[in-house]
């Protein structure tokens, strides 16, 4: 019997009792590996039942240049598998292992591209959809997403120039000496070329994907979603967030709402009193800087932050980048999927240096006495878990009011500005509607539901700020929600909530 995790991370490894009759069992693994983290694949195992058979008298050196021509033959661009012949159980195996490839996407020349570029996801070989197609002929290529120019934006000379002053003063602001503080250079629009958030297209200034990114001006799902359930599941909200507009203040108000809803203890030290959340704040920063850094901005889903009474949890769409694993990512090697948004990230100091979030999260959880922080794909995302600390371990739930520093150590309140939440439970159960769109104001019903949630208020003027609509549109659009009981009035002049969680069904 044959464990997987023998030859490596157990997802990344097949096995094989013998070559497929047909081929294309053996290659789409092939080819999966090669488009991701790479992997092995084992022939002379079974998978069902993990028993050595070995590949029996058949020559292993011969088996193993057939393997390579047929895999050559096979698929494109040409693959190039080390093969190597090992002895399990007195029994002869051969290992294929598969290096992660520079020139994606790979696939099968008889079926094409769209058809056959293999991805690994959950352990198993599928098919990548259009988009992740895309992401990955821009790694084959060698080009980062953020860096292409934004179709259809101009370049406006004031709003750069305000953005360059922004950069700097946020930069400014985070330097903790006046040392650090004397070497934050001026930043010119020569600098935004340098980080490639400008480029220059016959002599004329264009902004990127990654400028519209730091001006809040990316795609409605560039955001990020931030809940707080009641218990361990994904079940009752008790408070609900989304937080949009340029990258670097959706980090701050993601982590602020993170912290609100932590626990809070004491370590004195003699006459010193420190207090500290029960997961370390700098741990739950960098976490949020890392999915925002390194998230695909081509899938057109948000960021997640998830708070449970026992661990945080972020989810952020793309997989790995560039044939990355986590055993390397966990060493500090870092391959960044947006380029020039890292480097703008850098210059503001809200990342110190590239490749080291990951290791300082395990290790400022690890003083902290806390489980080992978790780092896995799930699915064509990853999951970083952060565990908190037991209740039983000392610290006092409250609310912090971040703009009255004092009341933080009086008795627990709570104060949510959600009009759906119940004021004696603190939360509230949504009736829940499955809502297939159909025509335009259905999708558009659709579009306001996944930028506003149910967790603000909003009237004609958000709505049209929103989907870029007229008066009357928007009006339209409050009438048709109404008519469907999606919405209710609250207090303000033409403002309504969502009271009914949507489930949006495609």
């Amino acid at each position: 019997m044959a464990e997987k995790k023998l030859f490596g991370e157990s997802s990344n490894v097949e096995f094989k009792r013998e070559i497929p009759a047909k081929h294309e069992k053996l290659l789409k693994d092939i080819i999966a590996f090669s488009n991701c983290s790479g992997g092995k694949v084992i022939i002379g195992i079974e998978d069902e039942t993990n028993f050595v058979y070995g590949i029996g008298d058949q020559n292993p050196f011969r088996l193993s240049d057939n393997i390579s021509n047929m895999i050559s033959d096979a698929c494109e661009p040409q693959i190039d598998p080390s093969i190597s012949v090992q002895t399990l159980e007195d029994k002869t195996i051969l290992v294929i292992d598969v290096a992660p490839g520079r020139y994606r996407p790979y696939y099968l020349k008889s079926e094409g591209k769209e058809r056959s570029s293999y991805i690994r996801i959950n352990g198993t070989s599928r098919p990548a959809d259009r988009r992740k197609i895309q992401e990955m002929e821009l790694e084959g290529q060698r080009i980062s997403y953020d860096t292409l120019v934004c179709i259809g934006e101009e370049f406006d000379q004031t709003e750069a120039d305000n953005l360059c002053k922004t950069m700097q003063d946020y930069a400014l602001r985070s330097c903790r000496t006046k040392e650090e503080k004397e070497q934050i250079k001026v930043l010119s629009l020569e600098k935004l070329e340098d980080f490639g958030l400008l480029v220059r297209r016959e002599r004329k200034l264009c902004p990127t994907n990654g400028y519209q990114l730091l001006l809040g001006k990316g795609p409605y799902y560039a955001r990020i979603q931030c809940a707080l359930f009641k218990g361990l599941e994904r079940d009752i909200f008790i408070d609900k967030k989304e937080f949009y507009g340029p990258l670097y203040e959706q980090i701050e108000d993601a982590y602020q709402f993170v912290l609100k809803h932590l626990n809070l203890g004491a370590e004195i030290s003699g006459l010193q009193r420190k207090d500290l959340y029960e997961v370390p704040a700098a741990a739950i920063r960098e976490a949020i800087v890392n999915a925002v850094m390194h998230r695909s901005y081509l899938d057109e889903s948000s960021i997640q932050i998830s708070v449970f009474d026992d661990r945080l949890e972020i989810l952020s769409p793309g997989m790995l980048y560039d044939g990355l694993d986590w055993e390397t990512a966990k060493s500090g090697r870092s391959k960044c999927r947006n380029a020039a948004i890292a480097e703008a990230f850098q210059y503001m100091h809200i990342v110190e240096r590239w490749g080291t979030g990951i290791p300082r999260i395990i290790k400022q959880c690890r003083e902290y006495g806390l489980e080992t922080p978790v780092f896995e794909e799930i699915g064509d995302g990853v999951r970083v878990i952060l565990f908190r600390k037991n209740t039983e371990s000392g610290f006092r739930q409250i609310e912090l009011d971040h703009e009255n520093p004092k009341s933080n150590h009086e008795s627990p309140k709570f104060n949510y500005e959600n009009p759906n939440l119940d004021a004696k439970s603190g939360y509230q159960d949504f009736e829940e509607v499955y809502f297939t769109p159909g025509n335009k104001s259905e999708r558009n019903i659709q579009r306001l539901y996944e930028v506003i949630g149910t967790s603000r208020s909003f009237g004609r003027n958000e709505i049209m700020g929103i989907i870029n609509c007229s008066k009357s549109t928007a009006a339209n659009l409050l009438n048709e929600m109404k008519n469907k009981n999606f919405i209710r009035k609250v207090k303000g002049r033409g403002k309504y909530v969502f009271d009914k969680q949507l489930h949006i069904l495609q």
